[in-house]
């Protein structure tokens, strides 16, 4: 289990500080990764990103996919909503679903998805059937992922939550850069982005190290209470489960768990786990979906030349807050997840009110903002399962960081609802108020 001294978490000593130097700085951030992997670092930072890169590209893309006459949020729906299903339902059947067979499916899935998208510009039906198989494919990726950094240990996490933060940042700068600097249309941007997915074969089969779930079960499996307190079998500087460890995890002799425990696992990940992370994802994907849109200037006042350009810049914006509080575990860690998703809620009342009132000067004031909203939502989200890694017996985590990731979704899901009637509702009492730039997207 993870340690709390002072010598292994919290913050690092900046340069400059009393009793810091560059030397300190950059022997701490050596000692952070020694004895880690970088196979399995750059696997799951692989993993994390192309899991989510289609789902942010979706996102980024869902003004053209549907114009200006269908509320954006019925993307985030069709993009959220067959992904909480799958981690609502999967997690008590999936462990009987060999890894491999796995990424080959969300590897077609995502593909398929995307090319559905791209290939019909005039069909919005099968273009949203294209932005839910896509969202099949992120869901049942994200919770078998979680569950994968069980065998692989704390730095596998830390990389996972990295790559995930990544995803935004190169999803949504990548769809803006192919079509705002490179001028592509949105039909030859999707379809280079549809390529995307086959990475994670890469990832999984050439680049990850298998010998962990070589020497696994294809179950969830319960260690007896005497193996649970055995720490000789790890690596104590790195902290990453040595291959003898992950047999001892799994013994031959381990029964399966019933559907009535796993539920009662599930109950108790709630307020713990759950609540936090679906508090702070209903909180910024109503900003993202059904506020951000709304948040506009005098185009003479901003940076752009075009009010459509508003809506993926701010994305991207959230997107890179995110990156960064997503790979921050291993030098900052949070233990208090509801702190930050509370400040995300006072987030939502800020901007909400500048769509109302129109009281902050500047777009770059918003863009802060925004910038912060990111950084909160990504600390949250990383944080719950680095808690999850560091606090649940280890005979439990592979199903709690599977099951936890369903709170989300969940979290989306209930923002997709709101945004579909705020965004009207916030365009409609802007235009009445004389600003009608909502409508000129």
């Amino acid at each position: 289990m993870m340690s709390r001294s002072p010598s292994s978490s919290g913050l690092l000593p900046l340069p400059g500080a009393p009793g810091s130097s560059w030397a300190l700085y950059k022997a701490r951030f050596k000692g952070l990764f020694q004895g880690a992997d970088s196979k399995v670092l750059v696997a799951f930072w692989l993993f994390g990103l192309i899991n989510n890169v289609s789902y942010v590209i979706i996102l980024t893309a869902a003004l053209d996919l549907v114009g200006t006459s269908i509320p954006k949020s019925l993307v985030l729906l069709l993009d959220v909503v067959p992904s909480f299903t799958t981690k609502l339902v999967a997690p008590y059947f999936i462990h009987h679903i060999p890894y491999s067979t796995r990424i080959l499916a969300f590897t077609a899935l995502s593909a398929g998805g995307m090319f559905l998208i791209a290939l019909t510009p005039d069909s919005i039906p099968i273009k949203l059937f294209g932005v839910a198989l896509a969202s099949v494919s992120a869901g049942g990726g994200e919770l078998s992922f979680l569950g994968l950094t069980h065998y692989y240990g704390p730095f596998s996490l830390a990389a996972w939550g990295s790559g995930t933060g990544g995803a935004g940042l190169v999803g949504a700068g990548l769809y803006v850069f192919l079509t705002s600097t490179l001028a592509l249309s949105v039909k030859t941007s999707l379809l280079t982005c549809a390529f995307l997915p086959f990475i994670m074969l890469l990832a999984f089969f050439i680049i990850l190290p298998l010998g962990p779930l070589r020497c696994s079960s294809s179950k969830y499996a319960e260690i007896p209470s005497e193996e649970a307190g055995r720490d000789e079998d790890y690596n104590s500087d790195s902290e990453i489960p040595t291959a003898s460890a992950t047999q001892s995890l799994l013994p031959s002799s381990a029964t399966t768990p019933t559907l009535f425990s796993n539920l009662k696992r599930a109950r108790a990940l709630f307020l713990p786990y759950m609540l936090p992370l679906l508090l702070v994802y209903i909180a910024e994907y109503t900003i993202n979906q059904g506020i951000s849109p709304t948040l506009l200037f005098p185009l003479a006042s901003s940076p752009f030349s075009s009010y459509r350009q508003f809506y993926p810049t701010y994305n991207l914006i959230y997107q890179t807050g995110v990156f960064v509080a997503r790979s921050s575990t291993p030098f900052i860690r949070l233990h208090n997840l509801y702190l930050p998703s509370f400040l995300q809620c006072g987030n939502l009342l800020l901007l909400l009110c500048q769509s109302l009132f129109w009281f902050l000067p500047s777009v770059w004031i918003v863009m802060a903002i925004i910038f912060w909203e990111g950084l909160l939502g990504g600390a949250v989200y990383v944080n719950t399962f680095a808690e999850i890694m560091e606090n649940v017996p280890r005979e439990e985590r592979e199903f709690s960081l599977g099951a936890t990731s369903v709170a989300d979704s969940a979290g989306i899901c209930v923002a997709g609802f709101v945004g579909m009637w705020l965004e009207g509702a916030l365009c409609g009492r802007q235009v009445e108020g004389g600003r009608d730039w909502c409508t000129k997207l």
